[in-house]
């Protein structure tokens, strides 16, 4: 098999600012040791997330000067309408700036004090905004979404037999909607497939619960039930995801995700009378209906990278270029989900230091040493993020993970074997990190704003 080469040219370029160890030791003690407060301009390789983080093509930039900056009825609006539903055929679709945006004004509309929102697995914003409105999220995957080593082709999917007795648990009628995120983000980036979403719709259905998918990485779902569901491998990435949305009632959508856009996102529902209240909701926080907190700018970019994103050639490129880094970390013995998903690597940092206990954070540690070591910007995703509850105790996470996620179109193959390097090293000396504590932290969403230092207690290579 020949190089599986980027299907694009590079036509303009961001210079990096190049760091020493002596920098960063500085930069991240400035930060309080969290990755989020670090300026950008002292980080190297930013895989902190892929969210709004895409290199836009020619077309998008193009169309952005076409974008009709009315504030009613601009035909930019029309264009974005008719892209969404052309791949998500739902009745009504409400332009967002942004994904959570699109989370608050569904959450505040369809849920009261009490309800339950089972998922497969909620991630950070879907969660704080349930809690919100002292409604409960419930995470219902697979037993083999919770083992980073089962090769489970989709480890997303939804228990169905836990969600059959969670229901008949908690009652239809306290469960207002089911929600299912494509790929599992918080799981580590791994796929659903077609025959669960299917499972899931069909049970939603018979207790008359709304399903809705919180679709941000919907493109890269359909690749992986492409390469890997009996009955699809014929099937086109557009055909699959009309499909996938066939199933719903409504969905979410970040836009800075696989729109391939910088900003952006939508709520599509068919339901008339909950269209009737998220619009009113839409009005009073984001803007009017047809530009939605967005810019009709915004909206041209979203429509065209909406056709982009569902090419196959982008879409085998974006998942080689990741499986390149996953299967050498693998062949090295490095610990990572698996198998590889799509928009990230998701090294399994409790695996990668054992003598690091969950509740000494292990994620946040290997990911400081990261960007100690090359200046390379991940996110923990583990206790951090999860391990605070609502009651304000705190319990160890299912799983301790630094997540690198990739951006999309924005980074070669000489960087991602710098980062291979960097990774490599750092498992060479794993024995040397230590465990970190939290010296303040808000009352929620934890992880983006909390301060952090090293424990008193020896890394493994002191105690030795």
């Amino acid at each position: 098999m020949k190089t599986i080469i980027e299907p694009f040219r590079i036509k303009s370029v961001e210079p990096i600012k190049m760091t020493s160890r002596a920098q960063r030791e500085q930069y991240l003690k400035d930060a309080h040791y969290n990755l989020f407060s670090l300026p950008s301009d002292d980080v190297l390789i930013d895989l902190l997330t892929d969210s709004g983080t895409s290199s836009m093509s020619a077309a998008q930039w193009a169309g952005m000067m076409i974008g009709d900056e009315s504030y009613a009825g601009s035909p930019s609006y029309g264009r974005f309408e008719e892209a969404v539903k052309n791949l998500m055929p739902f009745k009504h679709v409400m332009p967002t700036h942004q994904g959570r945006a699109a989370e608050r004004i569904l959450f505040s509309v369809v849920t009261k004090a009490g309800d339950f929102i089972p998922s497969n697995t909620h991630f950070d914003t879907t969660r704080a905004n349930i809690e919100a409105g002292k409604a409960v999220a419930v995470d219902l995957v697979i037993e083999e979404g919770k083992d980073p080593a089962s090769e489970h082709p989709f480890k997303g999917n939804m228990d169905t037999d836990k969600l059959t007795a969670f229901i008949a648990e908690k009652g239809a009628e306290n469960i207002p909607i089911c929600m299912m995120t494509i790929t599992n983000n918080s799981g580590g980036g791994q796929p659903v497939s077609m025959a669960n979403l299917r499972a899931v719709s069909d049970i939603c259905k018979g207790h008359g619960i709304p399903f809705f998918i919180d679709a941000c990485r919907f493109a890269e779902n359909a690749w992986f039930i492409k390469m890997r569901e009996d009955g699809y491998a014929d099937a086109s990435i557009p055909d699959i995801v009309r499909e996938i949305f066939s199933l719903a009632d409504g969905a979410t959508m970040s836009a800075k995700k696989d729109a391939l856009v910088n900003m952006g996102g939508w709520l599509a529902l068919n339901d008339d009378t909950w269209e009737e209240q998220c619009r009113n909701v839409l009005i009073l926080t984001e803007g009017f209906p047809t530009y939605g907190g967005l810019s009709g700018r915004d909206l041209e970019a979203i429509a065209i990278g909406l056709e982009e994103v569902v090419d196959e050639d982008y879409l085998k490129y974006r998942m080689a270029s990741t499986a390149y880094v996953g299967d050498r970390l693998i062949e090295a013995g490095v610990p990572i989900m698996r198998p590889v998903g799509g928009h990230a690597i998701y090294i399994d940092a409790r695996a990668f230091l054992p003598h690091i206990p969950p509740l000494e954070y292990p994620g946040q540690s290997l990911a400081c040493e990261l960007y100690l070591r090359g200046g390379i910007r991940g996110c923990e995703i583990g206790t951090v993020m999860f391990g605070q509850q609502p009651d304000g105790s705190e319990a160890p996470a299912a799983m301790d993970l630094v997540r690198l996620a990739i951006p999309r179109r924005v980074y070669t193959e000489s960087h991602m074997l710098y980062v291979l390097e960097v990774i490599l090293e750092t498992w060479e000396n794993r024995d040397s990190l230590r465990g970190m504590k939290i010296d303040w932290q808000p009352q929620a969403l934890r992880h983006f704003t909390s301060k952090f230092s090293y424990t008193d207690t020896k890394s493994k290579k002191e105690a030795a």
